[in-house]
């Protein structure tokens, strides 16, 4: 390694800095990526002590910082969570669940789904209404927010085309997955009066 690429300790400070800020990716932070993954046992040390886990993904190229397990609720929340509405929890699911169909069939490293196809997935679980255009409305401020947490990527260029980021993978896994499945089975059901 020549000293150009070398990270050292005095980097730690930026690096876990951009942590806070948000996730990390490969792809767009080559710089701090370089130089997490040479500091990485640092950078987990120095988080641990705030009541921090370092999350790393290489193989898919992504980073980020989660509150460890408190169950007697003594440390403060320095990561908070954020409660999703059932809307955006049911996108959320979809699109992990379209993530996992794409890995299983596709050759491909980048899920890219148009806006038409992201509504097509949501609209079968969504009631029967008169007024569309307000559903429809609905829908394009879930997508937008599902943007905003940072699942999906809007495409430079492209006006109607996201990118489901990988990270998607680390915040809803199998358990959540088949919960939230139940949980649709029973909306599901109420939608149609249990027919």
């Amino acid at each position: 390694m020549t000293t150009e690429t070398a990270s050292t300790p005095e980097e730690l400070p930026a690096v876990v800095t951009r942590l806070f800020k948000g996730v990390v990716y490969a792809e767009t932070d080559q710089k701090i990526w370089q130089s997490l993954i040479t500091l990485t046992s640092q950078v987990r040390d120095y988080v641990a002590v705030l009541g921090l886990n370092l999350i790393l993904d290489e193989s898919e190229g992504y980073a980020f910082l989660k509150s460890r397990e408190d169950p007697e609720g003594t440390l403060p929340r320095l990561i908070p969570r954020r409660q999703l509405t059932f809307d955006v929890s049911l996108l959320l699911a979809l699109l992990r669940k379209r993530m996992l169909e794409f890995d299983t069939n596709s050759s491909e490293l980048r899920l890219i789904m148009s806006e038409a196809e992201i509504k097509d997935m949501v609209s079968v679980f969504l009631p029967e209404s008169s007024n569309e255009a307000r559903i429809l409305d609905r829908l394009g401020t879930n997508v937008k927010k599902v943007v905003e947490l940072g699942f999906l990527r809007r495409l430079k260029g492209e006006t109607e085309a996201y990118e489901v980021m990988r990270i998607l993978k680390a915040y809803v896994d199998a358990q959540w997955l088949e919960e939230f499945d139940a949980r649709l089975a029973d909306y599901r059901d109420s939608l149609t009066g249990g027919k």
